[in-house]
């Protein structure tokens, strides 16, 4: 499948690589997880989404980029049958709040 490969790519290009959950609808999350860490040296995982954007965005530095893959537009996530609303966005904003803070 492509988790592996993209775990391979994104520690290959990026200084720092978070694992985290998007819609595992009705799979297992440490399944998916453990796909994309298995080519993925050096990742870290952090399950909780809204945990891994605040981590992210605490790791920060001067110059630094950060890319939020995943969700893009989308407002909710998937866990088995249940959508929950979740926003990369405003993690993103209220991380960045709580770091100037």
């Amino acid at each position: 499948g492509k988790r592996p490969i993209m775990g391979e790519i994104a520690t290959r290009l990026a200084d720092v690589v978070i694992v985290t959950d998007d819609n595992p609808r009705s799979e297992v999350p440490e399944t998916i997880r453990a796909a994309i860490l298995a080519a993925a040296p050096g990742a870290i995982e952090i399950g909780d989404r809204r945990k891994a954007i605040h981590e992210a965005v605490a790791m920060l530095h001067a110059g630094d980029t950060l890319i939020v893959a995943g969700k893009g537009h989308e407002e909710g996530q998937t866990i088995g049958a249940e959508t929950l609303h979740f926003s990369d966005h405003e993690e993103v904003r209220a991380a960045l709040q709580e770091r100037a803070a």
